[in-house]
């Protein structure tokens, strides 16, 4: 399965597995089983490198179990075929989501002339409602 360029998934990596899914859909829910669950071993895929294999955790949440598998479960239609697909698309989304490194946070530090002009500003207000106090007295 391709997801980038340079990234591919091999089919040892994926395993599917067809259930039946639940909620209405009269005599079809019961007979077909149309609902795919997709597990991915991600924690021992050779295509992800460590730090986008912790960046797909985060983002997989409850989906990643303890044996490092990822574990989606599509029952939207009711085409077998169709939420295979859904799967691996979702799957794919994922793991594009996850190669993105997130931008470092550089601190930043206030300038003195900003401090001295929040500190002007503040004088500034100050002063004018120590008038308007003034002012009520006389009303």
């Amino acid at each position: 399965m391709q997801i980038t360029d340079d990234i591919e998934i091999d089919d040892w990596e994926l395993t599917e597995q067809f259930v039946r899914s639940g909620g209405p859909g009269g005599q079809n829910v019961n007979k077909v089983a149309t609902a795919v669950e997709l597990r991915f071993e991600a924690a021992r895929s050779p295509a992800l490198t460590d730090a986008m294999k912790a960046r797909l955790r985060r983002i997989a949440g409850q989906k990643w179990t303890k044996e490092g598998a990822l574990v989606l479960q599509v029952s939207e239609t009711r085409s077998q075929s169709r939420n295979r697909e859904i799967a691996r698309e979702r799957l794919a989304e994922m793991i594009r989501r996850a190669l993105v490194a997130p931008k470092t946070r550089r601190k930043t530090r206030v300038t003195p002339s900003q401090k001295r002009k929040r500190l002007d500003e503040k004088k500034r207000r100050s002063t004018v409602k120590a008038l308007r106090r003034g002012d009520e007295t006389s009303g």
